[in-house]
């Protein structure tokens, strides 16, 4: 062999060395982000559980651990499918048709892929969880999320992340739709609204709770009556786990980190999902502590708007996450914070109990999330991420309009769908008698009418042990020294 040949030879070898290493890589990566996504599961089972009454605790911590059983279950046997199967970008289509329980699905990047996009699928099913807790039955809540988890959601994934959806910035650019095609990097529009919006149609049709609106003679308060948070230390805890998992949701949604500028994508990304974040919550305490005072005349600071704002905050980057400068993510956070307040403001008024305000948070803000992107997304960061000359409208240029419009089209299709298929979903299930618990279930409380008793035990010592220490404690006598040595009793 020539030393020519030679040479070839190593440099193929070392070719397919870096090819293998590089691969490992993206799916260590993956790995890792999808983990960070999945750990998401515990900040919500902790901010729900912190968010409701003590007595349904069991019922709701239940629940967010079969999402995450149904999300794997209803995602690996057609969810998957419907989102990536038979993927072509020279070709659109309604919903995938191949890889069925992952059938044809053996290599480790592929695999990964899976893993990934079914902890997403998973937070989409979670959102509903706190929205309709404290009333909604169990098997209701098993229905309505293998079949949002299964099919609802798929079908949004297919149209907009795969290459053959037709809202999809990863078709050829002859399919684009408006010649753009939707960016929604990681999800405001394709999770969180579309988990959202389910929320929102679930609440409405399963009513409040017992109390919240109406008497027992179902005559209206004339203040919708509060039900505190049990504990305010879980819900904190939820919700910097939460942002903790954004970290992989945002900057994991690259997909890889092995390419030409990934990583300088995952990098802004972080960056972005922590300044929404922080000014996403400044902005709705403070905006509420304005409110408060006006009205009161008194300075107040809730923490459940610091910790609503923050997520907020989160949920509206998470589109333009990776495509909007550093500066523009703060005021989208700060934008966030005042359309979390006026949501939730707005559900009062029309009477739509959301036991955790999750309706504002995600459906609210993922609408907020993909108009912003629309706006704001740089010209550079764009062709950066996505490879087209497309920008937000603050921007200009023959195209400025474009993705605004993609954006507002992408908001409508995700209300329309999913309305179409839960609405009529949710409404049989409720005239089955299948969607709400019986009334005096409701008022005692789920833990003890469903699951074997509360989550707290309560119990003090028995009266015969009482009994016995204080006696215990009338016998003893306290010894104190004296100073000539002896002692006194």
């Amino acid at each position: 062999m020539s030393d020519l040949e030679t040479l070839s030879a190593s440099v193929t070898a070392l070719e397919e060395s870096i090819a293998t290493t590089n691969g490992g890589l993206d799916v260590f990566y993956l790995l890792f982000a999808g983990a960070m996504v999945f750990f998401m599961q515990a900040g919500f089972a902790m901010l729900c559980a912190g968010s409701i009454r003590a007595k349904n605790v069991k019922n709701i911590m239940l629940k967010n651990i079969l999402d995450a059983c149904g999300g794997a279950v209803g995602f690996w046997t057609i969810g998957y499918a419907f989102a990536y199967g038979g993927a072509d970008s020279s070709k659109l289509t309604f919903i995938g048709n191949s890889d069925f329980v992952l059938a044809n699905i053996h290599d480790g990047g592929s695999l990964i892929g899976w893993f990934f996009q079914f902890a997403f699928a998973a937070t989409a099913a979670t959102i509903v969880a706190g929205t309709v807790a404290e009333r909604c039955k169990f098997e209701a809540y098993i229905a309505y999320s293998l079949m949002l988890t299964g099919f609802v959601y798929p079908v949004v994934v297919h149209s907009i992340w795969s290459s053959s959806g037709f809202l999809s910035a990863f078709t050829d650019d002859e399919n684009k739709f408006l010649g753009s095609g939707m960016i929604d990097f990681a999800g405001s529009g394709v999770v969180h609204m579309t988990g959202g919006v389910t929320a929102l149609f679930a609440a409405k049709i399963l009513g409040p709770r017992i109390g919240r609106f109406y008497d027992a003679d179902g005559n209206e308060l004339p203040e919708p009556v509060s039900f505190p948070p049990h504990s305010v230390a879980l819900q904190v805890l939820g919700t910097f786990i939460l942002w903790v998992g954004w970290y992989g949701f945002n900057p994991g949604s690259t997909l890889g980190i092995s390419p030409a500028g990934y990583a300088d994508v995952a990098a802004l990304c972080a960056v972005t999902t922590t300044l929404a974040a922080a000014s996403g919550s400044v902005s709705a305490m403070m905006t509420d502590m304005i409110m408060t005072r006006k009205a009161t005349g008194e300075t107040m600071y809730d923490i459940t708007m610091c910790m609503n704002g923050a997520l907020s905050g989160l949920v509206g980057i998470t589109a333009g996450c990776s495509v909007c400068e550093p500066w523009a993510a703060f005021v989208i956070g700060i934008i966030a914070g005042w359309v979390y307040i006026f949501f939730s403001s707005l559900l009062v008024k029309l009477k739509i109990d959301d036991a955790v305000d999750a309706i504002p948070v995600h459906f609210g803000n993922g609408m907020w999330g993909c108009i912003a992107t629309g706006l704001f997304a740089s010209p550079g960061l764009v062709a950066n991420a996505y490879g087209t000359p497309n920008n937000g409208l603050f921007y200009g240029g023959a195209n400025a309009g474009k993705l605004l419009g993609v954006e507002i089209v992408g908001i409508l299709f995700i209300i329309g769908w999913v309305g179409v298929i839960m609405i009529p979903y949710f409404m049989l299930l409720n005239a089955m008698g299948l969607f709400r618990v019986d009334a005096l279930e409701e008022e005692v409380g789920l833990d003890i009418s469903h699951h074997k008793g509360a989550a707290y035990d309560m119990s003090g010592p028995s009266e015969d042990a009482k009994e016995k220490y204080e006696i215990s404690t009338s016998q003893r006598k306290l010894v104190v020294p004296a100073d000539d040595g002896e002692e006194n009793a």
